[in-house]
Protein backbone atom coordinates (compact mmCIF):
# COMPACT_ATOMS: atom_id res chain seq x y z
CA UNK A 1 0.00 0.00 0.00
CA UNK A 2 1.32 3.27 -1.18
CA UNK A 3 1.16 6.60 1.15
CA UNK A 4 1.00 10.15 0.09
CA UNK A 5 1.17 13.09 2.43
CA UNK A 6 -0.11 16.42 1.38
CA UNK A 7 1.31 19.59 2.66
CA UNK A 8 0.13 20.92 5.76
CA UNK A 9 -2.01 24.51 5.48
CA UNK A 10 -2.82 26.66 8.43
CA UNK A 11 -5.99 27.33 9.11
CA UNK A 12 -7.25 30.26 11.18
CA UNK A 13 -9.86 28.67 13.28
CA UNK A 14 -10.50 26.06 15.90
CA UNK A 15 -10.66 22.42 15.26
CA UNK A 16 -13.81 22.77 16.76
CA UNK A 17 -15.31 25.07 14.10
CA UNK A 18 -13.16 23.03 11.30
CA UNK A 19 -14.59 19.75 12.26
CA UNK A 20 -18.26 19.81 11.71
CA UNK A 21 -17.87 21.39 8.09
CA UNK A 22 -15.18 18.16 7.02
CA UNK A 23 -16.99 15.49 8.85
CA UNK A 24 -20.24 16.16 6.56
CA UNK A 25 -20.13 15.24 2.82
CA UNK A 26 -23.27 17.10 2.12
CA UNK A 27 -21.52 20.13 3.59
CA UNK A 28 -18.83 20.26 1.19
CA UNK A 29 -21.51 20.46 -2.05
CA UNK A 30 -21.06 24.36 -2.29
CA UNK A 31 -16.88 23.60 -3.48
CA UNK A 32 -17.07 20.34 -5.13
CA UNK A 33 -20.59 20.18 -7.34
CA UNK A 34 -19.25 22.56 -9.86
CA UNK A 35 -15.59 20.99 -10.01
CA UNK A 36 -17.69 17.33 -10.98
CA UNK A 37 -20.22 15.42 -12.83
CA UNK A 38 -23.41 14.30 -11.19
CA UNK A 39 -22.24 14.89 -7.88
CA UNK A 40 -24.51 13.84 -4.95
CA UNK A 41 -24.00 13.76 -1.28
CA UNK A 42 -25.30 12.77 2.11
CA UNK A 43 -24.13 13.42 5.78
CA UNK A 44 -21.82 10.74 4.94
CA UNK A 45 -21.17 8.92 1.61
CA UNK A 46 -20.92 11.06 -1.75
CA UNK A 47 -20.62 9.84 -5.47
CA UNK A 48 -19.80 12.00 -8.51
CA UNK A 49 -18.28 11.61 -11.77
CA UNK A 50 -14.94 12.70 -12.83
CA UNK A 51 -13.74 12.51 -16.62
CA UNK A 52 -16.48 9.50 -17.12
CA UNK A 53 -15.28 7.62 -14.03
CA UNK A 54 -17.81 7.02 -10.82
CA UNK A 55 -16.46 7.53 -7.73
CA UNK A 56 -18.49 6.61 -4.62
CA UNK A 57 -16.81 7.44 -1.30
CA UNK A 58 -18.01 6.91 2.51
CA UNK A 59 -16.83 8.83 6.15
CA UNK A 60 -15.59 5.28 7.80
CA UNK A 61 -14.62 6.80 10.63
CA UNK A 62 -14.28 10.15 12.36
CA UNK A 63 -12.63 11.31 15.67
CA UNK A 64 -13.84 14.23 16.61
CA UNK A 65 -11.54 17.85 16.43
CA UNK A 66 -8.66 14.98 14.90
CA UNK A 67 -9.98 13.45 11.59
CA UNK A 68 -11.79 12.03 9.15
CA UNK A 69 -10.98 8.66 7.23
CA UNK A 70 -12.96 8.12 4.32
CA UNK A 71 -12.95 5.02 1.59
CA UNK A 72 -13.67 3.85 -1.45
CA UNK A 73 -17.26 2.10 -2.34
CA UNK A 74 -17.41 -0.58 -3.94
CA UNK A 75 -18.15 -0.68 -7.76
CA UNK A 76 -16.31 3.09 -8.29
CA UNK A 77 -12.52 3.31 -8.94
CA UNK A 78 -10.79 -0.18 -9.58
CA UNK A 79 -8.14 1.01 -6.67
CA UNK A 80 -8.54 0.13 -3.12
CA UNK A 81 -7.43 3.20 -1.21
CA UNK A 82 -8.78 5.50 1.87
CA UNK A 83 -7.32 8.61 2.78
CA UNK A 84 -7.57 10.88 5.57
CA UNK A 85 -8.12 14.48 6.47
CA UNK A 86 -6.35 15.28 9.87
CA UNK A 87 -6.61 18.25 12.02
CA UNK A 88 -3.95 19.72 14.55
CA UNK A 89 -4.97 22.44 17.00
CA UNK A 90 -1.65 24.23 18.07
CA UNK A 91 -3.04 27.11 19.30
CA UNK A 92 -6.85 28.55 19.65
CA UNK A 93 -6.85 29.81 15.82
CA UNK A 94 -4.36 27.87 14.38
CA UNK A 95 -5.24 24.43 13.40
CA UNK A 96 -3.09 22.95 10.59
CA UNK A 97 -4.49 20.27 8.08
CA UNK A 98 -3.55 18.00 6.26
CA UNK A 99 -4.40 14.93 3.67
CA UNK A 100 -3.03 11.02 3.68
CA UNK A 101 -3.90 8.79 1.08
CA UNK A 102 -3.26 5.01 0.95
CA UNK A 103 -3.56 3.33 -2.04
CA UNK A 104 -2.91 -0.24 -3.53
CA UNK A 105 -1.08 0.85 -6.54
CA UNK A 106 0.74 -1.56 -8.95
CA UNK A 107 4.54 -0.64 -9.96
CA UNK A 108 2.71 0.70 -13.36
CA UNK A 109 0.05 2.77 -11.80
CA UNK A 110 2.89 4.26 -9.75
CA UNK A 111 4.82 5.14 -12.31
CA UNK A 112 2.36 6.57 -13.91
CA UNK A 113 0.19 8.47 -11.56
CA UNK A 114 2.12 8.94 -8.68
CA UNK A 115 3.08 12.10 -9.06
CA UNK A 116 0.04 13.97 -9.98
CA UNK A 117 -1.57 11.84 -6.67
CA UNK A 118 1.14 13.98 -4.70
CA UNK A 119 0.11 17.27 -7.02
CA UNK A 120 -3.38 16.45 -6.53
CA UNK A 121 -3.67 15.94 -2.64
CA UNK A 122 -1.68 19.62 -2.39
CA UNK A 123 -4.32 21.32 -4.17
CA UNK A 124 -6.63 19.81 -2.78
CA UNK A 125 -5.34 20.62 0.91
CA UNK A 126 -4.78 23.84 -0.36
CA UNK A 127 -8.24 24.37 -1.54
CA UNK A 128 -9.56 23.26 1.69
CA UNK A 129 -7.50 25.63 3.34
CA UNK A 130 -8.71 28.30 1.41
CA UNK A 131 -12.18 27.89 1.87
CA UNK A 132 -11.76 27.25 5.69
CA UNK A 133 -10.02 30.23 5.75
CA UNK A 134 -12.13 32.51 4.53
CA UNK A 135 -15.00 30.81 6.32
CA UNK A 136 -16.91 33.10 8.65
Amino acid sequence: MEKYESKQRQINHPASLIFPIISRMDLMTPAIKDKVEEWEATPDSCSFKVKGMKVGLRIAERVENNYVKIVAEEGGIPVDFSFWIQLKEVAERDTRVRMVLHAELNMMMRMMIGSKIQSGLDQAVDGLANALNNFR
